[in-house]
């Protein structure tokens, strides 16, 4: 049973199995993370690569425009595969980059072209050597454990793209956050932090959704 709710109630807690004494914004988004994830593993591998494909006829609708920096995500363990998504914005004259992690805390966007050589970054995923050029996108494709219908998400935990995106909005730069996960991943309600991004637009196999601005 999912327990998205916030402020954190008695009933809240009851529902993660936690006291309120132990029971934080932090510990109950790692609840919320290993419910919806549990969920996204349970999906049937062939049915996984149906939705992957449904996602690819939205390149019309996401139109970036002709060389705009579109960034993607090589996907790990049960992740809604973005490739064929990725290859119908280049096909449709979006220039392509993927995550590349320099360090704990660190990732940057590397250009990725569709014959190139990939190197592991860790956690099960690949991106661009260090002799890509780094890309300021104008799109991200952002992964996620957990949604909710405000556009609140749960990442995986280590705040890499929080951590970009603002890195991005420093220098002035606002690029389109489409968070990508399947509808399983949705939750009643993130528990809020004040470090948090809000995403406007979620894209799943039921199509794009665009969020109700953040309270």
């Amino acid at each position: 049973m999912d327990i998205g709710c916030f402020p954190l109630t008695a009933e809240c807690f009851s529902l993660a199995g936690m006291s309120p004494r132990s029971a934080t914004p932090r510990t109950l988004k790692k609840e919320l993370r290993e419910q919806a994830l549990g969920r996204r593993d349970a999906l049937d591998p062939a049915w996984r690569a149906q939705a992957a494909q449904t996602l690819a006829g939205w390149a019309d609708k996401l139109a970036p425009l002709p060389g705009a920096v579109v960034a993607g995500f090589w996907p790990m363990r049960s992740e809604m595969d973005v490739r064929p998504l990725m290859e119908a914005l280049a096909e449709r004259g979006a220039r392509l980059c993927l995550p590349a992690i320099l360090d704990k805390t660190t990732i940057v966007f590397r250009a990725f072209m569709r014959d190139a050589q990939l190197v592991d970054m860790g956690f099960g995923t690949q991106g661009p050597d260090a002799e890509a050029a780094v890309l300021d996108p104008d799109l991200m494709l952002v992964p996620l454990a957990a949604f909710d219908g405000r556009g609140h998400r749960i990442g995986y935990g280590a705040g890499y793209y929080d951590r970009a995106i603002a890195r991005l909005a420093e220098q002035g730069r606002k690029p389109r956050l489409i968070g990508i996960a399947f509808d399983c991943q949705e939750v009643e309600r993130v528990p809020d932090e004040d470090h948090d991004m809000a995403i406007a637009e979620i894209l799943t196999e039921s199509g794009l959704r665009r969020l109700a601005p953040p309270l």
